[in-house]
């Protein structure tokens, strides 16, 4: 399987993405771009029609201004749910499956690029995945967003953006829109760049802890996001301290667990339910939960009503917003210093 970016999984491979495909510029081919283990595939021209796997990558494309080479998607954003006017080109994309694109209809899709969002990660009911003989086989070439698909083979705790931006950057140069993924990473660094300046004087030990509620994932035992997800970068940039330092990307753990680590604040991290009102309604049932449970009452963030009602997808997948969350939790954190 091949993979997008020229660089790896972390921010220390600036150079290679620069010497590779993060570091050309529209219309310069050919662009070689790699999968989680390294292999190589090369583009000598850009593609003309592109499936992606979910609508983080179709937001991408469309952010790109190649939406209009985009002939197919699965897990589809719900109406009126993407931001920055994209809502309108995304309905024009046809929806190959409401979840994972079956493997027959993504092979007869007539794409030469299939954009996946999450790689190896194991998705159930999607039955078969095909095989890199079945890819070469229908001249469709397969890319990660390698920054959510490889984050597992990682090394180390993700603690900036530089992953998210080179994803951007090389999908950029695969497509022919350098320039524009250019303007896309710098808006992203310059929206960081000014939350840490507000923030730096404070000490790390300062800083409030926080916990991300993915309700949606269940409330028995939650799951939490680790140090090699995206959101930890996240939560770490916008000046909090992710309360679970656990080593991966995401960990079930115990109300116990969330109870002894007490955080100061807590991000209901509900998935998209396709409107406005259906995205506030599960916002209100997650906060009134941990209200309401016995388990999760007595914390400090519920009693304080230390809440921030902030999509999961938004903190924990590959995109543009991703900067923008990193704004919106630390206006939050700190009102007297970001505004």
């Amino acid at each position: 399987m091949s993979g997008l970016l020229a660089a790896g999984c972390s921010g220390g491979h600036k150079e290679a993405a620069e010497k590779d495909a993060g570091g050309a510029v529209s219309g310069s081919y050919p662009v070689s771009v790699t999968d989680c283990a390294g292999t190589k595939t090369t583009f000598d021209s850009p593609p003309r029609k592109i499936v992606t796997s979910n609508a983080a990558g179709l937001e991408l494309l469309l952010r790109l201004g190649v939406g209009d080479r985009v002939v197919g998607t699965g897990f589809p954003s719900g109406n009126g749910t993407l931001p920055d006017g994209l809502d309108a080109e995304a309905r024009k994309v046809k929806v190959l499956s409401n979840g994972v694109i079956p493997k027959e209809k993504l092979l007869g899709s007539g794409a030469d690029l299939y954009l996946d969002t999450f790689g190896a990660m194991r998705m159930d009911g999607a039955g078969q995945a095909a095989t890199a003989d079945e890819y070469r086989a229908a001249e469709i070439k397969h890319v990660y967003l390698k920054s959510t698909a490889c984050a597992a083979t990682g090394e180390g705790a993700v603690t900036d953006l530089s992953a998210v931006e080179d994803d951007i950057a090389s999908l950029g140069a695969v497509t022919g829109a350098g320039a524009k993924a250019e303007e896309l990473v710098a808006d992203m660094k310059r929206k960081v760049a000014a939350v840490q300046k507000a923030i730096g004087s404070t000490p790390p030990s300062a800083r409030p802890t926080y916990f991300l509620f993915d309700y949606d994932a269940g409330t028995q035992q939650p799951v939490v996001v680790c140090n090699r997800q995206v959101a930890n970068a996240v939560i770490t940039l916008a000046g909090a301290r992710n309360v679970f330092d656990c080593d991966g990307t995401t960990q079930r753990v115990g109300w116990e667990d969330v109870i002894s680590r007490n955080p100061d604040w807590i991000q209901l991290g509900v998935r998209n339910k396709g409107s406005r009102e259906a995205n506030d309604k599960a916002f209100a049932e997650a906060e009134e939960w941990l209200r309401s449970n016995a388990a999760t009452k007595g914390l400090k963030a519920v009693k304080e009503g230390h809440f921030l009602r902030i999509g999961s997808e938004r903190t924990t997948i590959a995109g543009v917003e991703n900067a923008d969350t990193v704004e919106t939790i630390a206006r939050s954190l700190y009102p007297n210093k970001v505004r």
